[in-house]
């Protein structure tokens, strides 16, 4: 018998969110970043001034998409990224 790999597709791949640039406005990212990771306001400008720094890691796509939206409107740059698929 031979052993055989299938790769599923689901509609669920995690994302990460990626900070690639705080823009000027560092500390209203910074709120965001707090807001979004939960993290204190310190730790979080610490973050957002480090970058390109993954704020989210393993969210749906609408999570991601929904915080990428709120640092773009606080001024900063970021994206999401599909995590690579695990065949196990």
């Amino acid at each position: 018998m031979t052993g055989e790999y299938f790769l599923l597709v689901c509609d669920d791949v995690p994302h990460d969110v990626v900070l690639t640039d705080p823009g000027v406005r560092v500390l209203d990212v910074a709120q965001v970043v707090h807001r979004l990771t939960g993290l204190s306001l310190w730790r979080s400008k610490v973050l957002a001034t480090q970058v390109p720094a993954v704020i989210l890691t393993g969210v749906p796509q609408e999570n991601a998409s929904a915080a990428v939206s709120a640092l773009r409107r606080a001024g900063a740059q970021a994206e999401t990224r599909e995590q690579p698929g695990r065949i196990s």
